[in-house]
């Protein structure tokens, strides 16, 4: 996809995510990976208006080159590129179900996101949590790297979903199905839950891994 058709893909692809609720405000941000650098979301923009002429261009090391500032979240999205080959963009969401389970003291944070669906196997995987940093706190690519790109997906604590995959459309379904799923999780939190078998969830990563 060459540069110009990508940011008219990343300006409706936000704009749907925001529209649903997904990201509210100035908040959440948006990656992705282009000839000879990256394409993101500014600092202090809404996922709902975006302007493609605007959206920050970065080179492969990360120097700012055009368009406005960049996201101030650029340390973990630079931590997802940088620890998983392949990755082609990164979505940042403060999506509502996913960010309660990141404040909720029960959430595991080695297993956030339990098999409840096939989908979220297949399309998202083991979602870890990392601590609580400040909000544009280069640690919170310290706490991404650590993670020795294990997880396409991560709950930062407190905070929010970022979901990485191998392209800028990939990347939005894995953060859909991610929200979708801790709905689901709360919906059913006092209930008693049928979770997939180890057997079902070994077959589905065989099949769509």
């Amino acid at each position: 996809m060459d540069e110009a058709t990508l940011r008219s893909e990343m300006v409706r692809l936000a704009k749907s995510l925001f529209d649903r609720g997904f990201s509210v405000g100035s908040a959440g941000n948006i990656s992705a990976a282009v000839d000879g650098g990256f394409l993101m979301t500014p600092t202090n923009s809404s996922l709902g208006n975006l302007d493609p002429d605007r959206i920050s261009r970065l080179d492969a090391d990360w120097n700012h080159i055009g368009g406005d500032k960049p996201s101030k979240e650029v340390f973990l999205h630079r931590a997802f590129y940088k620890t998983r080959p392949g990755t082609g963009a990164v979505v940042h969401l403060h999506s509502t179900y996913a960010t309660a389970l990141s404040c909720l003291e029960t959430t595991d944070p080695d297993d956030c996101i339990p098999p409840l669906t096939p989908y979220v196997v297949m399309r998202v995987g083991t979602v870890k949590m990392v601590p609580y940093a400040t909000p544009g706190d280069p640690k919170t690519g310290d706490l991404i790297r650590a993670l020795n790109g294990d997880c396409a997906a991560v709950l930062l604590g407190n905070h929010g979903p970022v979901v990485s995959g191998q392209d800028l459309l990939s990347a939005v379904y894995a953060a859909e199905e991610l929200e979708e799923t801790a709905k689901l999780l709360v919906i059913l939190k006092q209930t008693r839950k049928r979770y997939l078998s180890d057997e079902d969830v070994a077959e589905l990563k065989a099949r769509f891994s």
